[in-house]
């Protein structure tokens, strides 16, 4: 709505105003939407739909007083209209007149007792009233002292009004009991003024609680106003700048005074601690189902090292595994497997970080549990790793030890296969060729007995560079002849171009190498790795 609009009176139609202002409203922009709302009930003044509308508003902008002018107003001609009652106990709530609000919600859930605004309404109220005066049962009473003041009916009449008040208003409202006498001018002691500085100390701690963030502007505000300068300017609308310090913090102040009737500190540190045992509680109790759990946390885990998002594998496996550690065998029978597993996870991820140290760490406790359980699938899964961190950071002695006990649990030819591979691998980078060689022709024999042309190709490199390197140049090249044939077989451009990659200059290898094999260039060891490569 323009501001010639608002001078000329309304263009529109009432429906028109009203639908603008809700969408304003939806939008967060509430100065405007009750601007609309505004022309609309130009319009139509005494439509309680719209003056409810724009009390929700004026709660939006913090302005509860018109709030509940315009709730009050929507009532005015039928007290039981819901919707009024409902704004007006929010303004009131807002005004911290919880006890008031607590009324009006109870009347309009007494109305419309299937609404879930109300029901919500009565225990946000009953919450603050509880947190600001304390709830009756954690008042106690005592009958000491000199009780003769309550002889007289009247006085003790007045007492118990002013005890069943929640409320300073109450205790105002009674005539003549406000009455007191005057004291005399008493000087504060060192020590008295010691404990008004703590005092002051802790209240302005207990501000920044609440306010939290606002905390900050608060102060900076408070720092322009001792700019004498800047306070005697003007905003561009003629209004005076120390007048809008003052009203800016002024609304702090009254809004740091509404959370601590709300949920004064105390209620918020034991908020905190229900909240915290809640959780420690439910984390100590696992799910109805802990296998289902189990087994989506792992393919969620699987699913992310797959998708090469390695941190959130990490991540997961990492929550999964504290999560398992506090459960008991009761809960969870296979928890020690479950562990095992979840540090494997984590040890898989760790290595492809680059992270060895921990890699190893995790795939060793993996194999205690395993050996613990005695877990041969996870005992042969721990080996295996171990064996992959010990070549990939070197020590080529460990990873062989490692292997060399897994084949002794290698249940198949394609097990054996890759295992003596990466023995004679190792073997290999010791300088140890004799050792290479062997274990590379028990390789090459475990994959013929199983037709698996891919270890075959595998085999036969390692066989021909061990041959090499113990200078039997025939044997070598018998071996390089049959891998390229394999690399061909499977199509494998990659192997092919690497078998090729044989030196031409070793005078004995490149006489005895066939017519029709061509080898231009050096041959690089490191192609042909298992699946587990290093």
């Amino acid at each position: 709505m323009s501001d010639n609009e608002g001078e000329q009176g309304p263009k529109s139609t009432f429906s028109t105003y009203m639908a603008e202002g809700d969408q304003l409203f939806h939008k967060g922009e509430y100065a405007k939407a009750a601007e609309s709302y505004s022309t609309a009930l130009i319009l139509q003044p005494d439509d309680k739909s719209c003056l409810v509308a724009r009390s929700r508003c004026y709660v939006k902008m913090g302005d509860p007083e018109n709030a509940l002018k315009d709730a009050e107003a929507s009532l005015k001609e039928d007290k039981n209209f819901f919707k009024g009652l409902y704004q007006k106990a929010e303004a009131l709530y807002t005004m911290g007149d919880f006890e008031f609000a607590l009324v009006y919600y109870h009347r309009g859930h007494k109305l419309r007792p299937e609404l879930q605004e109300f029901r919500l309404g009565i225990q946000k109220a009953q919450e603050a009233i509880n947190n600001s005066v304390g709830s009756p049962s954690s008042v106690k009473l005592e009958n000491k002292g000199d009780l003769s003041f309550f002889h007289k009916t009247d006085e003790a009449s007045l007492f118990l009004l002013f005890c069943s008040s929640s409320s300073s208003k109450r205790f105002d409202s009674i005539g003549g009991l406000k009455k007191v006498r005057p004291k005399p001018l008493i000087h504060p002691t060192k020590k008295e003024l010691r404990k008004q500085s703590q005092k002051t100390t802790k209240s302005e701690r207990t501000t920044k609680q609440l306010l939290g963030e606002l905390y900050m502007d608060k102060e900076y505000l408070e720092k322009l106003l001792k700019d004498e300068d800047l306070i005697k300017g003007k905003t561009r609308g003629g209004e005076r700048l120390q007048d809008v310090i003052l009203s800016c913090i002024s609304y702090l102040d009254t809004r740091t005074e509404f959370w601590r009737q709300q949920k004064p500190i105390y209620a918020r540190q034991r908020d905190r601690r229900l909240l915290q045992e809640q959780w420690n509680r439910a984390r100590h109790r696992p799910p109805s189902d802990p296998t289902c759990y189990i087994l989506k946390n792992l393919e969620e885990i699987d699913a992310a090292l797959n998708a090469g998002n390695v941190e959130g594998c990490l991540k997961n496996a990492r929550a999964a595994l504290k999560t398992v550690q506090c459960w008991s065998e009761e809960a969870l029978p296979n928890k020690n497997e479950v562990l095992g597993n979840l540090h494997s996870c984590i040890g898989n991820a760790l290595m492809d970080l680059g992270d060895m140290d921990k890699a190893l760490d995790n795939h060793l406790k993996d194999l205690e549990l395993a050996q613990q359980c005695k877990l041969t699938d996870s005992k042969s899964r721990a080996l295996d790793n171990i064996g992959r961190v010990y070549a990939r950071i070197g020590k080529f002695q460990q990873a062989i030890e490692a292997w060399e006990e897994r084949v002794l649990l290698a249940q198949g030819g394609l097990e054996k296969a890759w295992l003596f591979h990466e023995i004679g691998r190792c073997y290999l980078e010791l300088k140890h060729h004799t050792e290479a060689r062997d274990y590379g022709t028990r390789s090459l024999n475990a994959a013929d007995d199983i037709r698996d042309e891919k270890w075959q190709l595998n085999a036969s490199v390692l066989v021909a560079q061990a041959e090499l390197k113990l200078g039997n140049y025939k044997a070598s090249v018998v071996h390089f002849e049959r891998a390229l044939d394999r690399a061909k077989l499977l199509q494998d451009d990659a192997a092919r171009d690497a078998i090729q990659k044989v030196n031409t200059d070793i005078p004995p290898l490149s006489s005895l190498i066939h017519p029709r094999a061509v080898f231009p260039s050096a041959f690089s060891p490191t192609v042909f790795l298992s699946p587990h490569s290093y």
